[in-house]
């Protein structure tokens, strides 16, 4: 890979992002970037980008804080830096790796050093080192919520705390936070969504002209880095002075009271949580009138304020897509607008419009301008082969389903019928997976993690990253006349030394099995089961968990979603099911078996939850009730945890689930059950249900 950056200005399209990153660029205050988008769009090479454009920073010579000698942190770690002389050195990107633990964000003590020698020995982690510069997370909704929180905390607060075994360090912590991520992978809680100042939707053109110029840059660069940036090396200086010229004009823009009064109105209006997006709005619009040179906030900044700021806070359900209503946001800015124009010194040339962030001018006709071919923006997608079926054709009249399944020689035609709306969704009860795990942080299965409380101590594992303090001086105690201990400080080997092992929760897999046949298709009975399905991948949401969902019907089961941790896809899946046919029972349960062994291993960790969604019927063939119970007891044998959701119904009942559930060592829940309230012995009962299993 070639250490030259890709310039900055040669990246075709994408205005809103060129826009998000520069305005953080500019106030780094406005508090960072979220760029949401499909896989190769070049989101993280517009961030790698922009680190070249940053200016440059003095710091003093030998701090590993990068403490600007100006103003020295007076907490610095590495001391006083009064009077001492600075360097100056370019602007740091640092990228944070998916699999980072909260040490190396923070940085760690030499606890050894610490007990044994009695210093106070503090190694830097990424939060120092991305002092003064840009922190760049890729996949950022794939870390692990308390990694998340940290970084979103320090970047709030400019400082990052490391409090541990009574030793306290606190440091400077200022960057540029950008993250990155892509929402078929998961989404982010919309707690740590409102911690991001600006957020922006991206999606590669569709232009066959724009994508040939993306691939003809692309290759150009491969073939000859050096010779490619230089050909935008006069662009890039530009827009780096431009930066640096807006940074200086910040100070002296001025929020009028009207613009003050249409951004709060906005806010209001959206019915947005807390004032932490008023105060990125107002931030926002000042940068923005930086950026176009001007000195007086106008009603276009905050349009385009709201337009960055306020889409990902607008959630109010997990499964929510993030969107503005436009023509809403209008009519609020009309209605608190004043009929005053401003000042002719105060308007802005027409190239200097915040419309048009890159150096080359603005392309009304191009797809980064927020048109219907918007790069940088929410428009929606075409359907593609991978989109949820039926989602953008219309629904077939619905056919009456047969109740029962008429037994024939040879495979009928399957009778589907029009997929229904899923019924409201409601908090269901809690189902855990018995033991302790070593998967993931999450919330559902008790677990061995980072976070949670010390059960008990053992030998490093490693690195000593958590001392237990009192299992070490207990091992240690007893070898202190042999090892002619005289003065007052211990005597410490590698061997004494403990750590803490920690209980939390983790996550799970939790993988549905959702019966689609003719049996389910009474409209009245499949919204209730997809609402209740529904409800449990929301709980699976709420939880951190990955998801997968198998259904059957007719010949055979089919994998409606690998496992993934986008439980939104697992949403959409399930509201295009469609209904009919036979009920291939033992089909659905074997390919359960085949997708949790390759999911094992995959990730050995990670414990599964297989949710069977029924009413216990089977047909097909011959024999397909007894398959149905040695395909259950396979997984049963396995000792797979597993829940029974008994969707049967009517005044005659036959009780197949039950079946099904004590052949897979599970407990059988009913739609009504299956709600948290006034159901507490499900849970003891269905862990008292895999004890049993289990001893026998």
């Amino acid at each position: 890979m070639s250490d030259v950056r890709y310039p900055f200005t040669a990246i075709v399209g994408m205005a809103d992002l060129r826009l998000g990153l520069l305005l953080n660029a500019v106030s780094p205050a406005v508090g960072g970037v979220l760029v949401r988008g499909e896989k190769g769009t070049a989101k993280s090479t517009m961030v790698r980008a922009l680190a070249g454009l940053l200016p440059s920073i003095d710091t003093v010579e030998g701090c590993r804080f990068a403490c600007d000698p100006a103003a020295p942190d007076p907490h610095c770690p590495d001391g006083a830096h009064a009077g001492l002389p600075g360097a100056e050195r370019p602007a740091r990107l640092v990228e944070l790796p998916v699999g980072v633990s909260e040490d190396r964000i923070v940085g760690s003590l030499d606890l050894e050093r610490a007990l044994a020698e009695g210093v106070k020995a503090y190694e830097p982690g990424l939060l120092a080192r991305a002092h003064r510069g840009v922190l760049y997370i890729d996949e950022v909704n794939l870390l692990q919520d308390h990694v998340v929180d940290l970084l979103l905390d320090a970047a709030a607060m400019g400082r990052s705390y490391v409090e541990r075994e009574g030793v306290s360090v606190r440091h400077a912590a200022r960057f540029l936070l950008v993250g990155t991520m892509n929402p078929e992978e998961g989404e982010l809680r919309p707690q740590l969504l409102d911690r991001f100042g600006l957020t922006v939707e991206i999606a590669a053109t569709r232009e066959p002209a724009e994508r040939a110029e993306v691939v003809r840059r692309r290759l150009a660069y491969d073939a000859d880095p050096a010779g490619f940036a230089a050909r935008f090396a006069e662009e890039e200086r530009e827009l780096a002075g431009r930066i640096t010229a807006a940074r200086e004009l910040l100070p002296k823009v001025e929020l009028t009271d009207t613009a003050l009064r249409q951004l709060t109105a906005v806010c209001a209006a959206f019915e947005v949580d807390g004032l932490r997006a008023d105060i990125v709005m107002a931030r926002t619009a000042v940068a923005l009138a930086a950026w176009a040179g001007r000195t007086r906030v106008l009603e276009e900044d905050v349009r385009k304020a709201a337009q960055l700021a306020l889409p990902h806070r607008r959630r109010r359900n997990p499964f929510d897509a993030p969107g503005l209503d436009e023509e809403q946001l209008d009519r609020t800015l009309e209605e608190h607008a004043q009929p005053e124009e401003p000042a002719a010194e105060d308007l802005a040339p027409e190239d200097d419009a915040p419309e048009d962030p890159s150096p080359e001018g603005p392309d009304d006709d191009g797809p980064g301008d927020g048109g219907p071919d918007d790069g940088g923006g929410g428009a929606p997608e075409p359907a593609g082969p991978d989109a949820p079926a039926g989602a953008d054709t219309p629904a077939p009249a619905p056919e009456e389903a047969p109740q029962e399944p008429v037994p024939a020689q040879h495979p009928a035609p399957v009778r589907e019928t029009a997929p229904v709306a899923a019924g409201e969704p409601y908090r269901t009860r809690l189902f855990k997976v018995d033991g302790t795990g070593k998967g993931a942080q999450g919330r559902r299965s008790p677990a061995e993690t980072d976070g949670g409380h010390t059960i008990r101590a053992r030998r490093p594992q490693g690195r000593l990253a958590r001392l237990h303090l009192s299992a070490t001086l207990q091992a240690a105690a007893p070898h202190q006349v042999a090892r002619g201990r005289s003065a007052r400080a211990l005597v410490l080997h590698k061997d004494d030394f403990r750590e803490q092992v920690r209980q939390g929760r983790e996550s799970n897999l939790v993988l549905f099995v959702v019966d689609a046949s003719g049996s389910m298709a009474a409209r009245q009975r499949m919204t209730a089961v997809k609402g209740a399905v529904l409800s449990l991948l929301m709980d699976a949401y709420q939880r951190r968990d990955k998801i997968g969902m198998i259904t059957f019907r007719g010949a055979a089961a089919e994998l409606a979603l690998p496992p993934t941790s986008s439980v939104e896809v697992g949403a959409a899946r399930l509201e295009s099911l469609p209904t009919g046919g036979r009920t291939p029972l033992a089909a659905g349960l074997l390919r359960a078996h085949e997708v949790l062994r390759v999911e094992r291993m995959r990730d050995p960790h990670r414990r599964p939850l297989l949710v069977v969604v029924t009413d216990g019927r089977a047909t097909g063939g011959r024999d397909a009730v007894a398959q149905s119970h040695r395909a259950a007891g396979l997984l049963g044998a396995q000792g797979v945890a597993s829940v029974v959701l008994d969707c049967e119904s009517g005044p005659v009942r036959l009780g197949l689930a039950r079946t099904l559930a004590a052949r897979l060592g599970a407990a059988a829940v009913t739609l009504d059950e299956l709600r948290a309230e006034g159901v507490a012995s499900l849970v003891r009962e269905n862990r008292s249900t895999t004890t049993m299993r289990k001893a026998a």
